[in-house]
């Protein structure tokens, strides 16, 4: 019978080591604009239209139930038939990238 000493020195030194990790956290001030104000969850096709005017670009519906997009400049609304689902801003970068400097 083989000795199980390394395997169980083996465990005792993958228990003694120190886990390391580092957590990120973005205060929730910092994520955004909260000034805009976005269609929310039940509201219908039509109060979004008279809130927020005509999309940018409206997306076909797709899959079963149909999920519709309607993309605004600063945010998009997804809607189940007619109905918003959830409104999400689109990402604003702080500093303008090389292409849009030329």
């Amino acid at each position: 019978m083989r000795p199980r000493l390394p395997y169980l020195s083996l465990l005792a030194f993958s228990l003694a080591l120190p886990a390391a990790a580092e957590t990120i956290e973005i205060p929730l001030g910092q994520q955004g604009q909260t000034a805009i104000e976005l269609p929310q969850r039940g509201q219908s096709q039509r109060s979004v239209l008279e809130r927020f005017g005509l999309a940018d670009e409206e997306h076909a519906a797709v899959g079963q139930p149909p999920i519709t997009r309607w993309d605004y400049r600063e945010f998009s609304v997804y809607f189940e038939y007619d109905h918003v689902v959830n409104s999400v801003l689109h990402h604003q970068p702080r500093y303008p990238t090389p292409k849009e400097q030329q």
